[in-house]
C-alpha cells in the first residue's frame, strides 16, 4: 500500500511586489497550516518522506506542518517538479518514488493538488483550499503503478 498526503500551501499575500515564486504567508495562512497540521498529528500516521515545492509559500507551509508534528527535516527535500499548477508535473513525480516510501506528503499548489485529488481519489473534491489537506490510499506497493485510489481523508481548515 502507497499513502500521499497533498498539503496545499497556506494563504497568501498578493501585497508585496515579487514573484510569484516569492510571495509570503498570511498571517492566516500560518494560523490554518497550524490548525490542519496539530489536527491531522492526532491521526498517528507515520510519514516516510516530505516534499514541497520551492515557491515560498509551500516551503514556509511546511516547515509550519512538519514542526508541528515532529517531522525529521533530515527526511524532507525540495522538488522543482512541485512547482506545478496543471497536476501533470506532480503526477509524474509520484510515479518517480522511491518504493522504500509507503507514505510521503507533499506541500505543493492548486489546481494541482485539486487534480491530483480528483483524478487519483474516490471522491470528488471542488476546491482543494489553502492549508487543505488531503490523504489518498493506492493497492500498490509501486509508485509507478500509481492508479484510482481511495480519498482516506480530508482535512480543511473551515472544518476545524
Amino acid at each position: 500500500m502507497k499513502t500521499v498526503i497533498l498539503v496545499r500551501h497556506g494563504k497568501s499575500s498578493w501585497e508585496y511586489n515579487v514573484s510569484d515564486r516569492d510571495r509570503p504567508l498570511m498571517e492566516r495562512g500560518i494560523k490554518d497550516v497550524n490548525k490542519v497540521a496539530k489536527e491531522f498529528l492526532s491521526s498517528s500516521i507515520h510519514i516516510d518522506a516530505a516534499y514541497s515545492s520551492p515557491a515560498n509559500r509551500a516551503l514556509h507551509t511546511a516547515m509550519i506542518f512538519l514542526r508541528t508534528i515532529n517531522f525529521p527535516h533530515t527526511q524532507f527535500e525540495v522538488s522543482n517538479e512541485l512547482y506545478d499548477f496543471s497536476g501533470e508535473d506532480v503526477y509524474r513525480f509520484l510515479k518517480g518514488l522511491n518504493n522504500d516510501q509507503d507514505t510521503v506528503i507533499i506541500f505543493g499548489h492548486n489546481e494541482a493538488f485539486t487534480h491530483i485529488a480528483n483524478s487519483l481519489g474516490n471522491m470528488y473534491i471542488d476546491n482543494v483550499p489553502t492549508s487543505g489537506l488531503v490523504q489518498l490510499k493506492f493497492d500498490t506497493n509501486e509508485w509507478s503503478a500509481l492508479t484510482k485510489g481511495i480519498t482516506v481523508q480530508t482535512l480543511f481548515p473551515k472544518q476545524l
